[in-house]
């Protein structure tokens, strides 16, 4: 049977669009507090992912979303300097979620020692609005790279963007080098850069900016086993603190993590929390596109070369059965795919994200055990699943 979490105590700008006003505040803890990989960050098992911001949500969207999270106990935060996505959508502008979340701290400037907010820097991405757009004034493009100058220029336009002098956690959004990532899952020698950015550099820059207060930690995103192992080796070369966190797909329809990845970044070896990105694979674990329903403000509709791989046939045919196993477990498929996530020993905080406030709502409460808590037999079942037909979202 796959590795489950082994339980322990808890721990210590306006739009006028019309959007519908958001449920009551409430108050409460909507999970464990637990320590973020090898920081001294506690954070909650729920973090807040904000990439619609700006495409699907409004700023008056956004900021009631970041409230009712913050009030329902959601401490953790997480944005890039690249967002909103898909970048491919029209009239896209990079930055605009990081802004979001800056004028909602501007207007809840008390709630900034409370909030554990986390951003990320594009990888190799060359002459890219993302990259121009770290100047005074933009540039209509310039190279995303993890070299220390891009990195420091990165750095302090999120800052900027984000209204803070500070961000609790700098992830690595994607690597410099060449590695299958975003759906890709077969590496082709042929494809490594031999100009790539050493991963020396990378760190050394890291800990220059930890050393200037304007981070606090830092982790990985969409990483390999190889890179996690020589960003800790090199951070112990160098004297710097080792990655606290990795950001990686993680979902019922792609559990590849929970191999080698999961020994590398256990507690027991290199600590490295995993915080899973997509854990509704793109909405389609809501089951929102089963019998072919296509709903037209859904994302995989809306922008039909995004993430389609969790609409192939071998997804189709495993979200059916999870489907039918939430069915009988008495709660909805997004439920049971968030609480699922919950139950892994290796997941220290999964990323959601809501287009609407009901679906926030869903999300939040996914995690409290008063309300949901997966039996034996339905994590057997979901197993199953899987084993039948591993990943089926990375079949071509």
């Amino acid at each position: 049977r796959a590795s489950r979490r082994p339980r322990t105590p808890a721990r210590a700008s306006s739009s006028d669009d019309a959007s519908p006003p958001p449920p009551p505040a409430r108050k409460g803890n909507p999970g464990e507090l637990r320590l973020l990989g090898d920081s001294d960050l506690m954070i909650s098992e729920i973090c807040l992912g904000t990439m619609t911001f700006g495409k699907q949500n409004t700023e008056r969207d956004a900021h009631a979303q970041l409230s009712y999270a913050v009030d329902a106990g959601v401490n953790f935060i997480d944005t890039a300097e690249m967002y909103p996505v898909p970048s491919s959508a029209p009239g896209w502008k990079p930055g605009v979620t990081e802004e979001y979340i800056g004028t909602w701290l501007a207007k809840n400037p008390t709630l900034r020692k409370d909030v554990i907010l986390a951003t990320k820097v594009s990888g190799f991405n060359p002459q890219s609005e993302t990259g121009g757009n770290r100047y005074v004034p933009p540039k209509p493009k310039a190279d995303c790279r993890l070299d220390r100058e891009s990195i420091h220029l990165a750095c302090d336009a999120s800052l900027r963007r984000l209204q803070t002098d500070y961000v609790d956690l700098y992830q690595l959004h994607w690597p410099d080098r060449y590695c299958p990532a975003f759906g890709n899952n077969v590496y082709d020698a042929s494809k490594e850069r031999p100009d790539s950015v050493p991963i020396e550099e990378t760190v050394a820059a890291l800990g220059e900016l930890i050393a200037a207060g304007k981070i606090k930690h830092y982790g990985l995103s969409n990483e390999t086993t190889f890179g996690v192992c020589e960003f800790v080796r090199v951070a112990d070369k160098l004297g710097v603190q080792r990655p606290a966190t990795i950001q990686n797909s993680f979902c019922l329809l792609h559990r590849s993590f929970e191999t080698e990845l999961a020994e590398a970044c256990a507690p027991s070896n290199f600590n490295v929390g995993l915080l899973p990105w997509t854990p509704l694979a793109g909405g389609a674990l809501s089951g929102k596109y089963l019998k072919g329903a296509r709903p037209a403000d859904a994302r995989l509709t809306k922008y039909s070369k995004f993430m389609q791989r969790y609409l192939n046939a071998p997804s189709v045919e495993a979200t059916e059965k999870y489907a039918a196993i939430a069915e009988k477990a008495g709660v909805s498929l997004a439920t049971l795919a968030l609480a699922w996530c919950k139950t892994r020993f290796y997941v220290t905080s999964t990323i959601i994200g809501a287009t609407n406030m009901k679906q926030l709502e869903e999300d939040i409460d996914a995690f409290d055990e008063t309300k949901v808590k997966l039996s034996e037999e339905t994590l057997e079942a979901i197993d199953a699943v899987h084993f039948a037909r591993r990943d089926p979202c990375m079949i071509p």
